[in-house]
């Protein structure tokens, strides 16, 4: 059998839907902004549990114009994990900040609080939490540490979208919050999109405008803008899959459920989500040695897999002149990067074919 690493096919009745709305916008020519835009925003910020959503061109950007508007930049640090992808650092570099790593826990992957807090400076102006592959970072530690300093705590949500910690969405826990619509993501359009979420009004308004080129209306800048802005037809489709991600994120529970289950006399570790946490598993990841002879394995048979990330974020190419990567070592992060492997995860995934992907791994070891 084939079993694909990523569904991103829809329900037929639902992309018909999708290819007659386009259709109409077509005729109607809104293709910037357009009424479908709005619909969106305020579905996508109900469904998050906050006031306000802004459609942006990315994920990226939903963090980026949220700093930008908070006043993060030159002279300010910004502290988050080392395992992440990069799209995490690079907003906290174009506003001017200093990124701060600190290394992730080992149980949990996700970003340390006990090394957060010994990384607080005079400088720190935030805190950015990642919600890595599905999982909630520990936000009540975080939300403690950050009362405590006087610190805006941020969330990167590009891969938890519906998640929930002790039952309050991702991206209405921290002051703002950037989501990614890439297409692979559990709510992706069909091609690049992001959100930035928040319940302050003035932080939405202040996006609103600088989304737009800083537009208070055509040709009238109040702010210094930019040209970020998420398609009518991204907000289109999104609006479609938004009314499926429910159900397609119990399914991933349930897929996660059966990895768990087959994987428990395994030679590989998994990482179930604390009880607090109601994970939406964009990704099934665990950590192995011998890691890449098992990726050559499974590929044989015709098994995709992935890597998420190969690369910390001190060990990019690109970072190797700034001096939040100079002389930094994570030995977690590091670790993970080593070991950890990617396994098919999309809610068409059925019970035999996750039998036949840990049929696989068990004939390896």
């Amino acid at each position: 059998m084939k079993i694909e690493f990523c569904d991103l096919s829809l329900p037929k009745d639902k992309e018909r839907k999708i290819w007659d709305k386009a259709k109409c916008l077509v005729q109607n020519r809104d293709f910037i902004l357009g009424s479908e835009v709005i619909e969106f925003e305020e579905a996508f910020a109900k469904y998050c549990q906050c006031d306000y959503a802004k459609g942006v061109a990315t994920g990226c950007d939903g963090l980026l114009w949220a700093m930008q508007a908070l006043g993060i930049g030159k002279g300010d640090e910004v502290i988050t994990v080392a395992n992440t992808f990069i799209g995490t650092v690079l907003p906290i570099i174009r506003v001017g900040a200093s990124p701060i790593l600190v290394d992730c826990d080992p149980i949990t992957q996700q970003i340390d609080p006990l090394a957060v807090a010994d990384a607080i400076t005079h400088k720190t102006t935030a805190i950015l939490a990642v919600h890595l592959y599905g999982r909630l970072a520990p936000m009540d530690e975080l939300l403690k540490i950050a009362n405590k300093h006087g610190l805006i705590l941020l969330e990167d949500a590009a891969q938890a979208h519906g998640a929930k910690y002790k039952g309050t969405r991702a991206g209405s826990i921290g002051k703002a919050a950037g989501f990614s619509f890439y297409p692979a993501k559990n709510l992706g359009a069909w091609g690049d999109g992001g959100a930035m979420t928040t319940s302050d009004s003035k932080l939405a308004n202040k996006v609103d405008k600088m989304r737009n080129y800083g537009q208070e209306k055509k040709y009238y800048h109040s702010e210094l803008g930019w040209n970020s802005r998420l398609d009518t037809i991204q907000a289109i489709v999104l609006m479609e899959k938004l009314k499926l991600l429910d159900e397609w994120n119990e399914r991933r529970r349930i897929v996660a459920s059966w990895y768990y289950e087959f994987l428990k006399e395994k030679d590989v570790t998994t990482y179930l989500e604390s009880s607090e946490n109601e994970a939406v598993h964009h990704l099934f990841v665990v950590t192995l040695k011998n890691r890449n002879k098992m990726i050559e394995n499974l590929s044989n048979i015709g098994i995709p897999t992935g890597i998420h990330y190969p690369v910390p974020i001190h060990k990019h190419e690109c970072f190797s002149e700034y001096s939040f990567t100079k002389g930094k070592t994570f030995p977690v992060a590091e670790k993970q990067a080593d070991e950890l492997l990617s396994l098919p995860m999309h809610p068409n995934l059925t019970h035999s074919e996750v039998e036949s992907i840990i049929t696989a791994i068990s004939h390896f070891f």
